[in-house]
């Protein structure tokens, strides 16, 4: 009995709690056994979406004025890089501006953009950040569906195409990878100072703003690399420029994402320089052009530029940018925007953090 009486004292739970409690249990499980019963159905499903998305893509004013605008920065990449005269040639013809509604797959019935084979091959890799979770956004669905497109326009091998976003489904990678492309199955670039992998830590607003430092970190390693990154955070962009902080390494790259100026219009000065130095060192060493704006595609594609890096330009910089070598520190960031590892919910503090990318309800 003395024993007993030690034991902490609980409440029994009435039956009424406990039987709602089992009946959600039970709904649970039973929603998850339809969602395991079904996934080719829904992958089906998915894909006819990615279709019709496409279609109307390809039928679209902004997809001959995107073209225009691909060609012409794309052409003086390729003359940057230096493509041997039959090559470049080559090269940019395969990138025709034709999207006229008879093209054959805008009218092939189960079209999938992009989904030809690509002849030979192509000097540009593709890597692809926060797309966001395009089963259930529209505007994430638009998104993927401009990239296959431009995969195909660009003569880029799917398999050249590396997609990360942390929030992926399990639905949403079979389909990514039924299309072809190669599928990061976790944050690779998610590394420590010492080297040490990052995953499945408890965050806190100072946590959350020292990993912010540690993402996005793809280095080109000398290929021709086209980062396509629609509405990421701004740390994503600046981590991207401080993994390849050279002349020759930012040469070889282009950015698809919010507009460098657009951040240079919106960002006071100093907050620019102290938060994303590496972004504000930069803005006199690039090029940039705009996507159109339509209607139809608004809330898809706005504030979103083609960035490119002028040899020239780049060497006309003062001497010392190349010497900058200052790990970026978000701590003090009130609008940090960061990729969250999947594999852990969200905590008190990550639901005050913005989220990076088209659709915030992901």
């Amino acid at each position: 009995m003395a024993s007993a009486a030690l034991e902490p004292w609980q409440a029994a739970a009435s039956r009424r709690k406990r039987r709602s409690a089992e009946r959600r249990q039970r709904g649970r499980e039973v929603a998850l056994r339809d969602l395991e019963a079904q996934p080719e159905a829904d992958c089906g499903i998915l894909l006819r979406r990615i279709r019709e998305a496409g279609k109307d893509l390809l039928l679209s004013d902004f997809w001959s004025l995107a073209l225009e605008t691909i060609n012409s920065c794309l052409k003086k990449h390729l003359e940057q890089l230096k493509v041997p005269e039959g090559t470049l040639s080559e090269a940019l013809g395969n990138l025709h501006l034709d999207s006229s509604p008879n093209e054959s797959a805008a009218v092939t019935p189960g079209f999938i953009p992009g989904e030809n084979p690509v002849p030979g091959t192509c000097c540009w890799k593709c890597v692809c950040y926060g797309i966001g979770n395009f089963a259930t956004c529209v505007i994430a669905r638009h998104q993927l569906t401009f990239l296959l497109l431009f995969l195909e326009k660009c003569q880029i091998p799917r398999r050249h195409c590396w997609v990360y976003d942390p929030l992926f489904s399990q639905q949403e990678i079979a389909v990514l990878k039924s299309l072809g492309v190669t599928v990061l199955s976790e944050n690779e670039f998610l590394v420590s100072s010492r080297g040490a992998a990052v995953t499945d830590v408890e965050f806190s607003l100072r946590r959350a703003a020292w990993l912010g430092t540690q993402e996005g970190r793809r280095s080109v390693h000398g290929e021709p690399t086209i980062f396509y990154m629609p509405h990421c955070g701004t740390a994503l962009y600046n981590n991207l420029l401080c993994s390849n902080w050279s002349v020759d390494a930012l040469a070889k790259m282009l950015i698809i994402g919010n507009s460098f100026r657009g951040l240079e219009e919106r960002l006071l000065a100093r907050i620019l320089q102290k938060n994303y130095a590496y972004i504000a060192k930069v803005l006199k060493g690039l090029e940039e052009l705009e996507l159109p704006e339509t209607s139809q595609y608004t809330d898809v594609f706005n504030d979103t530029s083609i960035h490119w890096f002028p040899v020239q330009k780049l060497r006309r910089l003062p001497t010392d940018t190349w010497a900058f070598r200052e790990e970026p520190d978000y701590q003090d960031c009130e609008d940090l925007e960061i990729i969250r590892n999947k594999g852990r919910a969200p905590s008190a503090a990550d639901q005050n953090l913005p989220w990076q990318g088209s659709c915030p309800q992901r």
